[in-house]
């Protein structure tokens, strides 16, 4: 079989497929519409069994959509999880991007470019999930091999579907290509409940649990979802909705080793390093990479945009738009002698005294930033570079090929945690936080509490998408948290309002009003 990386490292693969889908862009029709086949027709898909992995592998290159376009991974989601949260500020100059601005600052409305070009950009996942599914059972391949497929993209429409509901709360429940008659249908432009559309993840998930195989395999290849990804993923589902048996059972599942080996990396900042991809630490990851094409294999502007830029004096070659900036409440939030805090912020140094030269910050490559005077912001997410002269890339800044590390074990561990003390089991949530908090060079807990776990997850996950989630969900449990938590950054947080984003006008409009908007927009 050949590997992940022969596929997925292809974009032009997604327009060959002919999966490439303007979700709403041009009626109601298209919100809906299925594109056609393109070079693989039907014949080929029931004559060839490799067609069926084909279709499989355009689910996988959807991931790559970033830029300032339909967007999965990109900058755009950046900006939707980690700016909107308290780890981190815009960034780049002030003026800067102004719908990021207005996401950072909760002054964002249904015309925002961004929450529009994420709806697009995870539909798209979800239709090209849904014509992968459609075209599978026809393979003449092995039913077992079939079975396998077709729990890939059920975890791969999951994890969209995970997103979306976090993003905007009840969307469109699209559970398979519409057939000619429905594609004008109003219920399928209406917005399903939240519980339903998260009982769909649920079933998407939970079919990838019975039919992927464990890490190392015989039929895996690297990249590709496999059993312990589809349990990781689901467990985090039912810690969103309070299940807490079914999330301790099932994170326990990969924590025992039934599920395939799984560890920490010894070395916390090489997870994001080329050398940490598809580590021990990896359960999923969004894979990118060099090959032979060398055509950008990676997702747009993710790196790059993250990147430290120029400003004040400048003269250097900078690394970067700037965007993303982790805030001073970030950098306090971690321990004394905590290894995480260096493997997670560039910090600027400070413009030396006149007559005096400061030696900048020297990242971990050796490549020099400038002091402050020199430099537009005063830190910069490590988690997101990429060497320039250490680690491979085709030579294009906007593709580098940093893959995105979706779940990794110690976000297991944490699930598994919280989990352990909901239903009681405070010794299994010790076990596991204090594995995590060893790594990171900090004595052990002896007691807990659902806040130091929530600590806990904040210094680990920092800068990894998942804190504006976080805050939300630790909202619902604790109201009032999330409001002083942004007030001490000067920005107002509605509650009722600001815990999902906007449905975009644009696609109410082309639903023809069948979408509703979310509450205070």
């Amino acid at each position: 079989m050949k590997s992940l990386a022969t596929f997925a490292s292809r974009p032009a693969r997604l327009a060959a497929l002919g999966l490439l889908l303007t979700v709403g862009a041009a009626g109601c029709k298209d919100f809906l519409d299925v594109a056609p086949q393109g070079q693989l027709t039907e014949d080929q898909i029931k004559t060839d069994p490799a067609a069926a992995q084909r279709l499989v592998d355009g689910v996988y290159n959807v991931m790559y959509l970033g830029g300032f376009g339909e967007d999965i991974h990109g900058l755009q989601y950046v900006i939707l999880t980690d700016i909107a949260s308290d780890d981190a500020d815009k960034g780049s100059t002030p003026n800067d991007y102004g719908p990021a601005l207005e996401v950072d600052n909760f002054t964002l409305n249904s015309t925002n470019s961004i929450v529009n070009n994420t709806w697009k950009g995870y539909f798209q996942g979800v239709n090209r999930a849904n014509q992968a599914l459609d075209k599978i059972p026809l393979s003449p391949a092995p039913e077992a091999t079939k079975n396998r497929l077709i729990g890939e993209v059920r975890f791969l429409r999951g994890y969209f579907y995970f997103n979306l509901v976090r993003f905007f709360g009840g969307v469109p429940k699209l559970d398979r290509v519409p057939t000619a008659s429905e594609i004008n249908d109003p219920a399928l432009q209406r917005r399903a409940t939240v519980q339903e559309i998260y009982q769909f993840i649920v079933d998407d998930l939970q079919f990838a649990v019975d039919n992927l195989p464990l890490k190392g395999a015989a039929e895996t290849t690297t990249g590709r979802a496999t059993k312990a990804a589809a349990q990781a993923m689901l467990a985090k589902v039912y810690l969103y909705q309070k299940n807490y048996q079914k999330a301790f059972e099932l994170s326990n599942e990969i924590i025992a080793g039934r599920s395939g080996n799984y560890g920490l990396l010894a070395s916390y900042e090489n997870i994001w390093r080329e050398a940490g991809a598809n580590s021990e630490e990896s359960v999923f990851e969004v894979q990118t990479g060099i090959n032979a094409a060398c055509n950008n294999s990676a997702v747009n502007l993710y790196s790059v945009s993250q990147g430290p830029r120029a400003g004040g004096r400048g003269g250097w070659a900078d690394l970067g738009f700037g965007f993303n900036n982790p805030t001073q409440q970030l950098a306090d939030a971690y321990e004394p002698n905590d290894r995480r805090r260096a493997g997670t912020i560039i910090f600027i140094q400070p413009t030396a005294p006149a007559g005096q030269r400061s030696t900048g910050t020297v990242l971990w490559d050796g490549f020099r930033i400038p002091s402050k005077d020199s430099v537009e912001n005063l830190r910069y997410s490590y988690k997101a570079y990429h060497s320039r002269t250490q680690e491979r890339n085709c030579g294009n800044n906007d593709y580098l090929p940093k893959n995105i590390r979706v779940m990794r074990y110690a976000e297991v561990l944490l699930v598994n945690a919280e989990a352990a003390l909901r239903i009681g089991n405070t010794g299994a949530a010790l076990t596991q936080l204090n594995r995590v908090r060893t790594r990171a060079g900090l004595p052990a807990r002896t007691a807990l509490t659902l806040p130091l776990i929530w600590q806990e997850r904040r210094v680990e996950l920092a800068l990894e998408h998942d804190r504006f989630f976080d805050l939300v969900r630790q909202e619902s449990e604790q109201p009032g948290r999330i409001v002083p938590l942004f007030t001490a950054q000067g920005k107002t947080f509605n509650r009722g309002k600001n815990e999902l984003f906007p449905i975009p006008q644009e696609q109410i409009d082309l639903s023809g009003g069948q979408l509703t908007q979310n509450p205070g927009y």
